[in-house]
Parts: structure tokens; C-alpha cells; sequence
């Protein structure tokens, strides 16, 4: 049988409790930010698919800014996309194709007086069917 000396039972006792506060601290502020900044770049993400969606649209290349973009409206509302702005869309045409720029950003309140800013650029060359 083996004698267990006090000073390495000592040793094993576990996390302080300065070491759990740290820890729930971390894990917390970790889980308030993806919490915070998560739905933001999903919404990118989904901004992205609509307008990469209007590659080979019938008639894009002969529709106006205007219609483009009522066009993008429509696919961003199927898509419960709510805080963005389409006038942060350029429309440009290029003969042929039609260029979409897309620059934005984003501010979130992330706790008291501290924010987050987000910012968003995309640019895609379109030739439509």
C-alpha cells in the first residue's frame, strides 16, 4: 500500500478560484462577441449569394441601374436581410456586363460606450443571359 504524502495531495486540488473567474470571463466575453458579430457576417454571406444569384439573370445586361436594384431589394427581402441599405450598391454598366460594387459598414453596440465597426467591400462582373 502506498503512503500519500500531504504536499502532493496539496497540489492536486483543482482551479482556484481566480483561475474559474478568469475562465468564465473569457468564455463569456468570447460568447458575447460571437453572439454580437455573428448574424452581421451571416448577413454578408447572404448579401454575397444574392447578388452572385444574378449571374446569367435573362435581361441583366439590357435592364437599368434602377431595375437592378429593385432587383437585389427583392432578393434581399426574400432572404430576411433587414439593415442594409441598397443605396450602398453601385450600379455600374460596362457595355456587355454590369458591375456591382458593394460597400458597407456595419456599427453594433457591444457593451456601454464600446462599439464595433464592420466594414464590407465586394465587387462582381456580371454579363447576363
Amino acid at each position: 500500500m502506498k503512503k500519500y504524502n500531504l504536499s502532493s495531495l496539496a497540489r492536486q486540488r483543482g482551479a482556484s478560484a481566480l483561475t474559474m473567474l478568469v475562465m468564465v470571463l473569457f468564455f463569456g466575453s468570447l460568447l458575447t462577441l460571437v453572439i454580437k458579430l455573428g448574424p452581421v457576417y451571416l448577413d454578408d454571406i447572404t448579401i454575397q449569394e444574392a447578388l452572385e444569384g444574378l449571374e446569367g439573370t435573362e435581361g441583366l445586361s439590357r435592364m437599368g441601374p434602377g431595375e437592378v436594384r429593385s432587383l437585389i431589394n427583392k432578393r434581399l427581402s426574400v432572404n430576411n436581410v433587414r439593415g442594409f441599405d441598397s443605396k450602398q450598391i453601385a450600379i455600374e454598366k460596362n457595355g456587355d456586363l454590369v458591375v456591382i460594387k458593394v460597400d458597407y459598414e456595419v456599427r453594433n453596440n457591444l457593451f456601454r460606450n464600446v462599439d464595433t465597426v464592420i466594414h464590407f467591400n465586394h465587387e462582381y462582373e456580371m454579363k447576363g443571359q
